[in-house]
């Protein structure tokens, strides 16, 4: 059989696999694309996804780049201009609102099949790039060049310099690579749904931290909040066995009835919150972006933002190279440094956050609490982190 040469495989056709083909297309280098199941094509009368993302302004500049924004506005996005977060253990609260700073909002509540789609419609349209789908990894091997050689299950085979693993927390290339990984279970899930709300979201991010886990309601289009609420693994399955009213009462309930009683309730779901985190995020011939590299607590939502962190990263890094200088050692270590420290710094925050806001001691909460009020009261320091967070 043919072997099919490319410049780079990138195995994972989601949304940060996705924005890292539109990024290296633009150089007019010969790009493959793997990926096993592609997602449903977007119906703009179709009922809510329930995984969202809050797409952070660098993020949205990636996205433009590549000429995908652009197809996420016109099919389904919301703009929130402000963010509510609040203790349900004391008073503290603090409040983010982009006409603080000047700006129109703070990011968009975005479903992931909406951004993943609209990579997908741009990628199909280019002709430096080439789709294998629905098809999965078998085997990799090194080449007599020095290059990669993939076999896919249809018995395909393509070559490389460089191979992306971009397909997840359960990647498949991470593992053909050797690289290890190490894994945290919070024995938490995150339970998600989409609501309706008596009184109107006014395009504000609510999140309460609850003893059990935050509560998170984003914003969506025609009045409706996406739901994210991180639970004890036990509780989250009792939630999923109420009965609709009940599960909607207690739902107001936890957000202590800020937009009045849930007014209409979609499908309930729920899955385990892991945290993980590669040894290394590339070998020679292979790097690794995303989930595959690294995965956080989703407390502050930005597991996304960082996995298109690791491809604009990646991609300024290749861009300038030639393509048989892609899967050096040496070059892919520069993309290491650039982006590991990142990644591991916030997964220690996140993962602060999650301990400091799950304690009960007395102590803790005040503390806590007094710490959220100061921090409300000073309004450059809040502008600081808020534009640090949206890439400002």
């Amino acid at each position: 059989m043919t072997i099919l040469q490319f410049d780079a495989v990138i195995v994972g056709a989601g949304i940060v696999g996705g924005t890292l083909a539109g990024l290296l297309i633009k150089g007019g280098r010969k790009i493959a694309v793997v990926e096993p199941r592609l997602p449903e094509p977007f119906e703009p009368e179709s009922d809510f996804e329930l995984r969202v993302s809050a797409i952070s302004r660098a993020s949205q500049r990636a996205l433009v780049e590549v000429s995908a924004w652009e197809r996420v506005l016109a099919k389904r996005a919301h703009a929130y201009e402000a963010m509510q977060v609040w203790d349900a253990g004391g008073s503290g609260e603090i409040r983010f609102d982009s006409s603080e700073m000047g700006e129109a909002d703070l990011g968009h509540i975005v479903e992931n099949n909406v951004i993943q789609s609209s990579l997908l419609e741009v990628l199909a349209k280019n002709t430096h790039v080439t789709l294998f789908t629905p098809s999965k990894v078998v085997s990799m091997s090194n080449t007599e060049s020095g290059g990669r050689l993939i076999t896919l299950d249809t018995g395909e085979q393509l070559s490389a310099n460089l191979i992306v693993g971009a397909d997840g927390s359960q990647s498949v290339i991470r593992d053909l690579a050797g690289l290890s990984v190490m894994r945290e279970d919070y024995g938490q899930k995150g339970l998600v749904t989409v609501v309706k709300t008596e009184q109107a979201h006014q395009n504000t991010a609510w999140q309460r931290f609850l003893s059990g886990g935050p509560l998170a309601f984003l914003p969506l289009d025609n009045g409706y909040s996406s739901i994210v609420w991180t639970l004890p693994a036990d509780r989250a399955d009792r939630h999923l066995k109420q009965s609709e009213d009940e599960f909607k009462r207690v739902l107001a309930e936890a957000l202590d009835y800020r937009l009045g009683a849930i007014t209409d309730i979609g499908p309930r779901a729920a899955f385990p919150l892991m945290g993980s985190q590669a040894s290394a995020y590339i070998a020679t011939g292979v790097a690794l972006v995303g989930d595959s590299a690294h995965t956080i607590h989703p407390l502050a939502g930005q597991g996304v933002n960082l996995g298109i962190k690791d491809a604009v990263a990646l991609a300024e890094l290749l861009s300038p190279l030639s393509s048989r200088e892609w899967g050096s050692h040496k070059r892919l270590r520069q993309y290491e440094r650039a982006r590991k420290g990142d990644d591991v710094l916030t997964m220690k925050v996140m993962e602060g956050f999650k301990t400091l806001f799950g304690h009960d001691a007395d102590v803790v909460k005040l503390a806590r609490n007094t710490g959220l009020n100061i921090f409300n009261s000073i309004p450059l320091l809040k502008q600081q982190i808020m534009r640090s967070a949206m890439g400002l």
